[in-house]
């Protein structure tokens, strides 16, 4: 894979965010088993990838062995961190020390990881950086401040910090179209479909003292709009398995649910003595593992 080999070529470090959602966090490791309404883990097998107080967090995949994150360092400076799981090295795609970079994704095209940079000027823009280790490129110069995003079709959906949060999706030049206000961080295109998905903060219910967020989705190509019930009470972080299955977390228990069936199934629960609750997480189906941000106490 030329991905594989130009990433190995970095310099090797581990440094070791936002002006939201700092902490001190790990990154972990469970195995996995069955697919869709089978999917399942494998507790006895969870073990820590990070062990630092600075913050690991915002995992995510961007090929068959590659994991990305965010990283702090020591003097609080954020980077982008590549994990291959073949060659169990991490390398840093970043290393800057005018900047932070977070919340990284591979793009649509799959030739650039792009990253949420928070700027000398304190400009929070989205920015891509190729794959081939060329300069990175300013994707929306006049979409500021972004928090969170996903693709559908090259382009990004994404949220826009504010008085009011809100998920705008940029289709054309001139023409930034706003899909929801009040939403939680958490955005993630459904597989397979043209539907951003994400949860409100408008529409909650109450769930043993907790607010449960409503997850909505909103179609690109048709723009219809449709109600896929209430995550789980406390949590605002949720991926798909599949176009027909949901994950979430609560605290270290870890829920699954066929998008069309509101009642959460817990699957498995993280035991450690060291960490708690269990925040983003990001999936691989090839290397059979789920990773998982865990608050250290």
């Amino acid at each position: 894979m030329k991905f594989l080999s130009l990433i190995i070529q970095l310099s090797l470090f581990l440094l070791p965010i936002f002006s939201f959602g700092q902490g001190s966090f790990d990154l972990w490791v469970v195995e996995t088993s069955g697919k869709g309404g089978s999917f399942s883990i494998n507790p006895e097998t969870a073990y820590a990838l990070t062990d630092r107080p600075e913050y690991d967090n915002q995992p995510s995949f961007i090929n068959e062995y590659q994991l990305v994150f965010s990283a702090a360092d020591e003097s609080g400076n954020f980077d982008i961190i590549v994990y291959n799981f073949e060659a169990k090295k991490f390398t840093n795609l970043t290393k800057t020390s005018d900047r932070n970079e977070n919340s990284p994704r591979i793009t649509d095209c799959g030739m650039y990881i792009a990253a949420v940079v928070s700027e000398p000027d304190k400009k929070q823009r989205l920015w891509l950086y190729p794959t081939s280790f060329e300069p990175a490129e300013l994707l929306y110069d006049d979409i500021d401040p972004v928090g969170y995003y996903d693709w559908y079709d090259n382009k990004a959906a994404m949220f826009i910090l504010g008085d009011s949060n809100k998920l705008v999706y940029a289709k054309g030049r001139d023409n930034l179209v706003e899909i929801d206000t009040e939403i939680a961080r958490s955005i993630n295109r459904r597989p397979k479909t043209s539907a951003i998905t994400y949860l409100s903060t408008r529409e909650t219910k109450s769930e043993q003292g907790q607010q449960a967020y409503q997850l909505k989705s909103y179609d690109i190509e048709s723009g219809t709009r449709a109600d896929l019930g209430y995550g789980l009470g406390g949590s605002q972080d949720f991926l798909w398995l599949d176009k027909n299955h949901l994950l979430m977390a609560q605290g270290n228990t870890i829920f699954t649910r066929k998008y069309s069936d509101e009642n959460w199934k817990p699957i498995g629960r993280i035991n450690s003595e060291t960490h708690q609750n269990i925040s983003r997480v990001a999936y691989s189906a090839d290397l059979n593992v789920l990773v998982m941000a865990i608050e250290r106490k």
